[in-house]
């Protein structure tokens, strides 16, 4: 069996008294897809953000390709990185949010081409060239030299998933790509992320898009209070759930 690309071990995330991670423990092999479900407030995003160390886990482990993530261990105890030690493995995972965060004052191109600069040390003339095949994976090569503010949602979106992939990143995590989209540009988003997904690249999606992750994932989480209380292929645990909760969940996102 192949060394997962990714392993997460009993992860907890406690904000003051507040417990949002429990104790997940999940694991992705290269080129896997795994969807994450769940309502508002379970902890899908927390989770995401733990991987690649937005935020600090309370508790547990997290490997990429078997190297501790944000951790050394120091005579035999585990240690946090510095910002220095971890910035290069940040950069093995790309991570899309909600919002776009572009910089204003920049082009499309500029702001997909800045992070090989600043955090790769690639020249300018590098950078650019990077950024315009970038956004030509994203369809998004006519608007190279187009501000963010003249831009649609969906199309600041697409240039936030080619400033991350100008990283090379191993994982690309994604976190609810569509939900700032007016419904109109929803497809448009989608379409990319399952255009990346064909080439084989490994993703974790925290998706409310049911039918698009039914269509994209090899695996579904769903996440009710902290825990993963169900997981599996996604024809089981979409079309056959088990439990009352997943059901309820579903029937309120499809509107049966």
């Amino acid at each position: 069996m192949a060394q997962p690309l990714l392993q997460v071990e009993d992860l907890h995330k406690k904000f003051g008294d507040l417990d949002v991670l429990k104790g997940v423990s999940l694991s992705l092999t290269q080129g896997r897809k795994l969807s994450i479900l769940g309502p508002s407030g379970s902890g899908k995003s927390t989770l995401l953000r733990c991987v690649n160390y937005l935020e600090e886990p309370s508790r547990g482990h997290i490997y990429l390709e078997g190297q501790l993530v944000g951790e050394k261990l120091v005579d035999g105890k585990y240690a946090r990185m510095s910002s220095k030690e971890l910035a290069p493995q940040r950069a093995e995972i790309g991570m899309v949010f909600q919002n776009f965060y572009l910089w204003p004052h920049l082009t499309a191109r500029e702001n997909v081409a800045i992070a090989p600069q600043r955090v790769r040390g690639m020249s300018k003339k590098d950078a650019l060239a990077l950024a315009d095949a970038m956004l030509e994976k994203v369809h998004m090569a006519h608007k190279r030299s187009t501000y963010p503010e003249q831009l649609s949602g969906g199309q600041q979106q697409r240039v936030a998933i080619a400033r991350s992939l100008s990283q090379e990143p191993k994982l690309m995590l994604f976190d609810e790509p569509t939900s700032a989209l007016d419904p109109e540009l929803i497809g448009e988003v989608l379409k990319v992320i399952h255009e990346l997904a064909d080439e084989g690249r490994t993703m974790m999606l925290v998706t409310h898009e049911v039918n698009f992750a039914k269509d994209v994932s090899d695996e579904v989480i769903f996440i009710d209070g902290g825990k993963i209380a169900e997981q599996g292929p996604p024809a089981d645990i979409l079309e056959n759930p088990k439990q009352e909760r997943l059901r309820a969940f579903l029937g309120k996102i499809l509107g049966d």
